[in-house]
């Protein structure tokens, strides 16, 4: 297969290029700058935010992997709709006139809003989302699936969890540095689906290797959830240290989540949300529908998380 990545020399898109080459496809690197991927493959520079690759870089390709988009950024609202749904949209367009089989957006379960409970989601078990990220994500779900159903190009649209793994960065790295620095144990309080990067990446090359007729929308998450006490007490143990000491009583650890959330503008309770809230998602879909299976798990990997953070200081 001919494969398009776009945001190739991001966290999730290095790893899926290096991925899709070893298994014998043909990669077409795309990233805003034109950056140099793993090993000096230069990428084609594209700011899809406002516009669409040239019909020559789409020409032959059977897949396209629309990874680019603004996550982890304080950017204006008006920056995610123009790249994260409407450049979505745009590039999509291009796609269907240049013939391609197979368009792949990487939307989050961001896109399904706010959990209004602590039950396990299903892809159909949506709230408006109220964040301009979120809010991004689900325009362009709609959009992809209102304008490309039934049409020569299948859409797959793929919601990972939290994702994890080397070189990430959000707030996985925050709790990380913050363990170095002496965080006490949290309370054990809510849990969060994640999914591994390699898991992820090979959930994207089983979708290369056999692409799915018409519309899917897909929840990627592993097996497992995790307490942000779990979390630490892994990164503890990689590092080869004990069980901290939870000195901090709860009603100190609000108290905290607060002061952050109004010396950094944002409405509490984020902090304490994204601490200590409950994030639970389901995978039988893409179970059902595919042969994809998630392997790994975040013990498997904490050491060498712990290790690519420490040099990283």
């Amino acid at each position: 297969m001919k494969c398009l990545v776009t945001g190739a020399t991001g966290f999730i898109g290095r790893r899926l290029c290096q991925q899709l080459a070893a298994q014998g496809h043909t990669v077409v690197p795309l990233s805003k700058r034109g950056g140099p991927l793993e090993g000096g493959q230069p990428s084609t520079a594209v700011d899809l935010a406002r516009s669409a690759p040239d019909e020559s870089v789409l020409r032959g390709v059977d897949v396209v992997f629309h990874l680019a988009g603004i996550a982890h950024q304080r950017a204006p609202e008006s920056d995610y709709a123009a790249l994260n749904f409407r450049g979505t949209l745009r590039l999509a367009r291009a796609c269907a006139a240049s013939g391609v089989n197979c368009f792949v957006f990487l939307s989050s379960v961001k896109a399904m809003g706010s959990p209004p409970s602590q039950a396990v989601r299903g892809e159909s078990d949506c709230e408006l989302p109220t964040d301009a990220y979120g809010l991004s994500k689900w325009q362009a779900e709609r959009a992809l699936l209102d304008e490309f159903a039934g049409g020569g190009m299948s859409v797959v649209i793929v919601r990972p969890a939290l994702v994890y793994g080397a070189q990430v960065k959000g707030n996985l790295q925050s709790l990380a540095k913050a363990v170095r620095r002496g965080l006490p144990r949290p309370p054990r309080r809510g849990r969060r689906s994640m999914i591994a990067l390699a898991d992820l990446v090979e959930l994207l090359c089983v979708i290369a290797q056999r692409p799915p007729v018409g519309e899917h929308t897909w929840i990627a998450c592993g097996a497992d959830a995790y307490s942000t006490r779990d979390i630490y007490d892994l990164l503890r143990r990689a590092r080869g240290k004990g069980r901290g000491v939870g000195w901090l009583p709860h009603g100190l650890w609000r108290l905290a989540a607060w002061l952050i959330d109004r010396g950094s503008g944002r409405s509490p309770p984020a902090t304490y949300d994204r601490l200590f809230g409950t994030e639970l998602y389901s995978n039988a879909a893409v179970l059902r529908d595919t042969a994809w299976r998630p392997l790994t798990r975040l013990e498997d990997v904490a050491v060498q998380l712990d290790a690519t953070w420490n040099e990283r200081r």
